[in-house]
């Protein structure tokens, strides 16, 4: 009797040390043991939620890699516009040799302008170069020195990859067709006294294409933004799953441990009635 007495007081004193741990952890699961099922339940939530703060950061990467480009174009488009305007200066018949040198000499301004901004960078690498490791995406001659295929992409979901760079050729063209070829072209043709209108036309073309970059990373960034959002929302819904499973609730496990505390409390009491040994039972 005295043994099965022990025992179960042991046992009452055990899970009154489990609502203690408890309490001081916040956690009803603690180790596997405690619980397997739920155990194996908070290992995948936590998993998921390292993925999905990981898609997070990878889109505010993302986005970073995108407004870059698109402040790059904007700048680059009002470049150009600058240089349109000059060429329909330089188109004026009445402007003598140099009227046309001065604004040629504008024109290269905008033209080193437009180098610059077409080998804009992100930590140090250039948007528009693709997954080039130098450091320009164009050269001093306005040619094309990024990768010609590779591309820079971030992962944004378990099914979602999104592409974060901007291929410099469809911004500012390539070879004769690039837009700091036209400009060259126009500056050659003001310095030896050409007719310029005919170029217009070609930095039209330009930028179209400028304005059609800028629209794509547009598309790209909402894409990003809103796989982010979503994201955001699922990381609080595992935090949430993940709190039901293994917090404790608190109210309720204070009241268990006031309750198992004052069960303890009496059946010690009952015990030390029932269970009254005396120097008489250890001399038997």
């Amino acid at each position: 009797m005295a043994d099965t007495t022990y025992a179960n007081l042991q046992a009452s004193l055990g899970r009154s040390s489990t609502l203690q741990e408890q309490l001081s952890s916040g956690k009803q699961i603690s180790r596997p043991s405690d619980n397997p099922i739920g155990a194996n339940d908070i290992m995948q939530l936590k998993a998921e939620r390292v993925a999905t703060a990981q898609y997070i950061r990878n889109a505010e990467n993302g986005v970073s890699w995108l407004d870059t480009a698109d402040n790059a174009i904007q700048l680059s488009s009002a470049a150009l516009r600058q240089a349109r305007d000059l060429t329909v200066r330089g188109g004026n018949a009445a402007l003598g040799q140099p009227g046309r040198d001065a604004i040629a000499a504008e024109l290269r301004g905008v033209r080193e302008s437009m180098v610059e901004l077409a080998n804009t960078q992100y930590l140090g690498r250039p948007v528009f170069g693709g997954t080039t490791d130098g450091p320009v995406a164009f050269d001093a001659t306005g040619a094309y020195v990024g990768s010609p295929t590779g591309t820079v992409e971030r992962r944004i979901g378990a099914e979602s990859v999104v592409r974060v760079d901007v291929d410099g050729r469809a911004a500012f063209g390539d070879g004769p067709d690039s837009v700091i070829a036209r400009i060259d072209a126009v500056i050659a043709d003001l310095a030896t006294g050409q007719p310029v209108d005919g170029r217009l036309a070609e930095l039209d073309d330009s930028l179209d294409r400028l304005l059609g970059a800028a629209s794509d990373v547009g598309a790209r960034t909402n894409r990003i933004e809103n796989l982010k959002l979503k994201a955001e929302d699922a990381a609080i819904t595992l935090r949430s799953s993940q709190s039901q499973i293994e917090d404790v609730d608190l109210p309720k496990t204070i009241l268990e441990l006031q309750l198992q505390s004052t069960a303890y409390q009496a059946a010690l009491g009952a015990t030390a009635r029932v269970l009254q040994p005396t120097l008489l039972d250890f001399l038997r």
